[in-house]
């Protein structure tokens, strides 16, 4: 229905605007042209991502649909769904559609444009209708230039939808399987249309057309630049700042425009001489391309082309282009698919388009021999083994192979046919191919076409079709016009063969490869040049290099091109009459056309910046969404765990016109667990004890004692103390086992240093309030605190009110010591000890703590009789596990009086009120233990050398300063001055939509 809606848009729009291109008369030009500039700027006032950031990006898409509007429509969509969402201006389109198209009930020549038009804007439409409510940006599309041809077959891609190894097409060498970006489809003599759109920040672009009337009668370049530009339709382009003295600098290092023309076959025989005028105008400019091409003999190729103000949008004859400057590259690689046969001539007689006489280049031809493997090897030379066992006729052709005397080309073309196989000799004799050497004097480093390539130079022939030959004579006669034959040029005989010719694509690759690691090489070692990486490769084959020619294996050149460059997002091209541009790399070759051979043309940012790659978005899309929904996963978790414990604090709380009964020195009464008398109850065989009445605890401090006393009793079912005794016992011998670490001398070193110290706790709830963090990652959190170097940590592995574990203490332990090791200074590695903050009711917990790797421990003083503060105490110390005690009530201090000097290292002062674990927000309590006798008395038993630490709040609780403004900073100024030593914070560094780590640096600041 979607599609069937979307087809009767695009009829209606075509039917609106049928006449649009009559309308643009106005704009009239010697030539057809239109100019488009897409060059972005901070200052253009753009909402988008500034140009600089923008990916550069293309998109494919190919429809074999019988419908010729059907089929655009259908390759459209493909094409627009292959770009980024927020992409709305497409700088360059490129068309392909097959000539099998003409003749139907849609006339090639009056729709392919305008139904290009149509279908993008039913395409925003739909994406309009669709996400209305997500979109955020409903501007719609612009096409800025077009051009394209009817062929004989296109070439497309498809975005690959499985995860691909490479983001933003940067690949990682270390991946040992890496899964292609696109899927190339090619579709040859079958009616189909393939349309590729472009997006190129910071680069403008040009498309005209010209024609053979057109082109200046200058064969010594006498018309000025500006005359030549206005003639062709390229007035204006590229020289925005020529005539700007100050920037006379900045021109010369500006690229030269880089040109893409699809000429009409008929074009064929004034084509040279267009090249030649662009090379002599542009003279390091690339220029590339292909002849545009029909499925029969009997169809006349059709030329497109679109841009605002462009007069006429078909072409019948001369040649369709574009002018591209800016940001953009270009770069290309040529196939010819002929493999060299016999030895290495120098023409020694020839003139204009003639050769006369050849001579066998002994030099290059034992130096081919010498390089060549012997599976390829196919020159005339036998060695001395193989000239034994020749007959005598044999002997005689390559007797007459080396000698030294000038003989006709088609004469010792036919003694090189008989040493060829019976194919190669049914192809010489069809067509006779020679290659003629394009370098100047030696042979250079190879003279092995395979080699050459596979080392990136290039090839070093270029390949001719003989016209004509002398049959009197036995010279050899090219195309008029298409050779300047001169004497000691080299040459050889070729002939066409695909297994040779798969070799050469191989090869081909190879050497751009090593050209990509020599670029690497050249920026490792300071050179500023840019890495050249390319964002789509155009594929244009000739005729004759299809399916059939490739031995059956469809789409086998695309298909090598997505094996070589896997990161290529987009490859697409179409089948033509012939190629242009150049088969050696170096600047000074001459821009030609090759009957015969495939044209690799890869397209990138000059500037090296972001490639946007479908099948790496999907893949990021993917991940998002899994990432979201673990996400939301754990975020319903942690909120049924909140919801268990704020549940679990509810059943702990008395009601509100109720308190916890306390003694007569106000401390809470704590009872730990009862066990009821039940009435029995048999079932089957079975005899059960049903509880008469439930106990319910009387305070939040006294229902967290018995859930833990319960929770330690299910560890004990699973591991008895005694074997927890043991471990600790071989850990302790075991030099690779975890051993306690001095948590107290850190912290004294730092108060020493700084005189007060923030210690933070890495802790993922509270029971007042719930979960603190979203995302309670306890590796990234050490890491920050590490980084931070501070002195010592504190974890809260309580599972019960705080959502902790005992594996948060092995974690953070692992995490802060591969923190360490990555901040390894002049000082060594520096490891913050652990403060492992539980209820502790039993010497059993002790034991766990040991073994997770716990440095100190904290006793809730409120929590535990005298006896038992005696008891834990002590088994800690044989543990070598340090003790802090919490305390909230001067009561509380003074228990501290049954230990012994040493039994504690350090005293923790708390703002939190046992009886229903909240805060004093005021603050009060806290300062007010520290001022109390009590405290002072501890002191005097324990060494008043013992650090006084402050936890419930800290950097939270705001005091007013001396200026009157609440502050977080005055409170603990008041801390300070009233004996603290240092506060562990948790919840002040989980403060939402703030930085942890500024956080933390800004407490630090105020004291």
């Amino acid at each position: 229905m979607l599609a069937s809606t979307r087809l009767q848009a695009v009829y209606l729009c075509l039917l609106s605007c049928s006449l649009w291109q009559y309308e643009a008369s106005a704009f009239h030009f010697p030539l057809s042209l239109a100019r488009s500039s897409s060059r972005l700027s901070a200052a253009s006032g753009s909402s988008s991502t500034p140009s600089s950031l923008d990916p550069i990006a293309f998109g494919a898409g190919a429809s074999t649909k019988s419908d010729l509007v059907q089929a655009i429509t259908e390759a459209v969509s493909l094409a627009l769904d292959s770009l980024p969402r927020h992409a709305r201006a497409i700088d360059l389109g490129l068309v392909s559609v097959s000539s099998l198209y003409d003749g139907g009930i849609h006339p090639v020549s009056t729709t392919v444009v305008p139904a290009i038009l149509a279908a993008l804007q039913v395409y925003h439409d739909d994406q309009t209708k669709n996400n209305n409510q997500q979109s955020t940006n409903n501007e719609p599309y612009t096409l800025k230039n077009l051009m394209g041809s009817t062929v004989a077959g296109c070439i497309a891609s498809v975005p690959s939808r499985q995860p691909s190894s490479s983001s933003f097409s940067k690949a990682d060498a270390s991946t040992a399987f890496v899964t292609r970006a696109c899927q190339p489809i090619e579709y040859e003599g079958v009616p189909a249309v393939s349309i590729t759109l472009c997006v190129l920040p910071d680069c403008s672009a040009r498309v005209f057309h010209v024609s053979a009337a057109d082109l200046p009668d200058d064969p010594d370049g006498q018309v000025s630049l500006d005359e030549w530009k206005r003639i062709v339709g390229l007035k204006g382009f590229g020289d925005d700042d020529d005539d700007d003295d100050n920037n006379s600098n900045d021109n010369k290092d500006a690229a030269p425009p880089s040109f893409l023309l699809v000429p009409h076959p008929a074009f064929a025989t004034d084509l040279d001489d267009f090249l030649s005028s662009l090379a002599t105008y542009f003279p390091n400019s690339p220029c590339v391309g292909g002849i545009a091409s029909t499925v029969s003999s009997l169809s006349r190729a059709k030329l497109f082309l679109y841009a605002p103000g462009a007069s006429t949008t078909c072409h019948a004859d001369g040649c369709v282009g574009v002018a591209l400057c800016g940001d953009v590259r270009l770069e290309q690689r040529t196939a010819l698919g002929a493999k060299p046969v016999g030895g290495i001539y120098q023409i020694v007689k020839g003139q204009d388009a003639t050769i006369n006489a050849i001579v066998l280049d002994e030099t290059a031809t034992e130096a081919l021999h010498d390089e060549e493997d012997d599976d390829d090897d196919d020159s005339l030379e036998e060695t001395e083994e193989n000239e034994a066992d020749m007959t005598k006729k044999e002997r005689l052709i390559a007797s007459y192979a080396k000698a030294r005397i000038p003989k006709p080309p088609l004469a010792e073309a036919n003694f090189v046919m008989r040493t060829l196989s019976d194919d190669d000799q049914a192809f010489m004799r069809r067509v006779l191919l020679v290659g003629l050497d394009q370098g100047a004097g030696g042979i250079g480093r190879t003279a092995s076409e395979l080699a050459r390539l596979a080392q990136g130079e290039g090839h070093r022939f270029t390949v001719k079709q003989v016209a004509s030959g002398g049959m009197k004579d036995g010279s050899v006669t090219f195309p008029l016009g298409s050779v300047n034959i001169k004497a000691g040029t080299r040459m050889r005989f070729f002939v066409r063969e695909s297994s040779f010719a798969k070799k050469e694509i191989k090869a081909l690759w190879t050497g751009y490869k090593k050209s990509i690691l020599d670029e690497q090489f050249q920026s490792s070692n300071g050179a500023s040049s840019t890495i050249f990486e390319p964002a789509a490769c155009f594929v244009i084959p000739t005729l004759d290099r299809g399916n059939k020619f490739f031995l059956g294996k469809a789409g086998y050149e695309s298909n090598a091109v997505a094996t070589s460059l896997p990161g290529v997002p987009c490859i697409a091209g179409f089948f033509s009459n012939g190629v242009i541009g150049q088969i050696d790399k170096s600047e000074n070759k001459k821009v030609g056309v090759q009957g015969s051979a495939s044209s690799y043309i890869l397209i990138g940012s000059r500037s090296g910046r972001p490639i946007y790659s479908p099948a790496s978005a999907a893949s990021d899309e993917a991940s998002e969404q899994i990432r979201l929904a673990a996400q939301k996963a754990e975020a319903t978790r942690l909120a049924a765990e909140d919801e268990k414990r704020q549940q679990r604090m509810k059943t702990h709380t008395v009601g509100e016109s109720e308190a916890a009964p306390r003694n007569e020195q106000g401390e809470l009464i704590l009872k730990r667990r009862e066990v009821h008398a039940g009435r029995a109850l048999t079932v089957s065989t079975v005899e059960w004890s049903v509880a008469e009445k439930t106990a319910k605890p009387s305070s939040v401090l006294e229902g967290y004692m018995w859930d833990k006393e319960t929770e330690v009793d299910r560890f004990r079912e699973r591991v008895p103390l005694a074997n927890l005794v043991s471990q600790c016992r071989l850990s302790a011998s075991d030099p690779a086992a975890v051993k306690p670490r001095d948590w107290l001398k850190p912290l004294t070193d730092a108060i020493a240093s700084d005189g007060f110290v923030i210690i933070p706790e890495l802790k993922r709830s509270e029971p007042t309030i719930g979960s603190i963090r979203k995302k309670y990652d306890l590796n990234k959190l050490t890491k920050i605190f590490v980084e931070a170097k501070v002195p010592v940590l504190c974890v809260n592995c309580d599972q019960i009110l705080f959502g902790g574990s005992l594996d948060d203490v092995s974690t953070v332990r692992q995490a802060a010591t591969t923190a360490a090791i990555d901040q390894a200074s002049e000082d060594g590695v520096v490891v913050p000890p652990l403060l492992a903050s539980d209820l502790l009711l039993y010497p059993y917990q002790l034991y766990k703590l040991r073994l997770a790797g716990a440095d100190a421990v904290n006793l809730i003083v409120g929590a535990l009789e005298k006896k038992d503060l005696i008891y834990l105490t002590k088994i800690a110390s044989t543990l070598q596990l340090q003790c802090l005690a919490t305390v909230t009530s001067e009561i509380q201090i003074q228990n501290l009086s049954v230990l012994t000097k040493g039994g504690i290292a350090g005293v923790i002062v708390s703002n939190r009120e046992l009886e229903d674990f909240s805060f004093d927000m005021s603050g009060e309590q806290a300062l007010r233990l520290l001022k109390s006798d009590a405290l002072k008395s501890c002191l005097e038993t324990h060494g008043s050398d013992i650090p006084v630490l402050v936890e419930g709040r800290v950097g939270m609780i705001t005091r007013r300063d001396s200026s009157g403004t609440e502050t977080t900073r005055a409170y603990l100024d008041e801390l300070k001055a009233a004996g603290a030593n240092a506060a562990i914070v948790g919840g002040g560094l989980a403060i939402e939509g703030s930085d942890t780590a500024q956080l933390l640096e800004s407490l630090r600041a105020t004291v």
